[in-house]
């Protein structure tokens, strides 16, 4: 899917790991995707006035600290491993029922937070995914909150659920679809792989900016699930094909960031679910 103004500044501003950008870096690269510089300026002054980015006097911009929760979320793919122990059966539970007042801005957050962290509806306004993340519930909680999580919900440990409660709760994922998903995204980067090198630069550097792009979104959506919910490994694979492109990706951009100022994007790109999950529900009731 090709970027808007509003998601290209936010990828790109997001890449750099909390450095500045200069508005002529946005424009140009905005000129790359065929987004007028019209669009662009529109589009920084909007994400400033929401709180999204923020600049300086220099006329540079960078992420706002609202953001930066999701941010360091995203670029937690590169060390999806490390961020699982082996599941012994037990749940975390997420209740929401509680929680009153709730605007439209604050479902959409929370909403978020559970999805970015992995939770399903069990029951209307219960939450649960398996307990297998590092730092356990504490961890979790805190993150959820972070994440936009209302500090008030209930985040609790499940021991043991009811046979049948625990089939339906090991039925809320389909394992084999996201095996699917990791498979056919592994293809597409591989084959793009191939075609980079043989692109004009230009062609290059919008390919890997958006199937890379996806695919991080992929990444950052997923509810690193244990077995045997899922083949952890058609996993870990994905997390190393996106390894490799990416370093690919960061090469056709090096000489252009660099030619207007800005600084050269890190690894990884760190963006793309700032702009994704605003429009996202759960599917459920939160």
């Amino acid at each position: 899917m090709q970027p808007t103004a509003k998601s290209l500044i936010i990828d790109l501003l997001s890449s750099v790991r909390g450095e500045a950008m200069p508005v002529r870096a946005l424009v140009a690269a905005g000129e790359v995707f065929g987004i007028s510089a019209e669009s662009v300026r529109v589009a920084l002054v909007r994400l400033c006035k929401r709180g999204t980015i923020a600049h300086d006097e220099r006329g540079q911009y960078r992420l706002a600290p609202a953001a930066r929760a999701v941010q360091a979320h995203v670029v937690a793919w590169t060390h999806t491993e490390e961020r699982l122990l082996p599941w012994r059966g037990g749940w975390i539970g997420v209740h929401t029922a509680g929680l009153t007042g709730a605007d439209r801005t604050r479902l959409r957050r929370r909403r978020r937070a559970l999805q970015f962290l992995g939770f399903a509806a069990l029951e209307p306004h219960l939450f649960v995914r398996p307990d297998n993340l590092k730092g356990g519930v504490g961890g979790v909680r805190a993150e959820l909150v972070a994440l936009g999580l209302e500090p008030g919900a209930l985040v609790f440990s499940i021991a043991q659920l009811d046979p049948a409660a625990e089939a339906r709760a090991r039925g809320l994922w389909d394992g084999q679809a996201l095996c699917r998903g990791y498979r056919a995204t592994c293809t597409q980067l591989a084959r793009s792989a191939t075609r980079l090198e043989r692109l004009p630069l230009r062609e290059a550097m919008v390919e890997s900016f958006v199937l890379g792009g996806e695919a991080l979104r992929q990444l950052a959506l997923d509810p690193l699930l244990p077995e045997p919910i899922v083949a952890a490994g058609e996993r870990a694979a994905l997390v190393e094909s996106m390894r490799r492109y990416d370093r690919l990706g960061r090469t056709c951009w090096r000489n252009f960031m660099k030619s207007h100022g800005a600084p050269h994007l890190q690894t990884p790109r760190t963006a793309v679910a700032a702009r994704w999950t605003r429009r996202e529900g759960m599917g459920a009731r939160a």
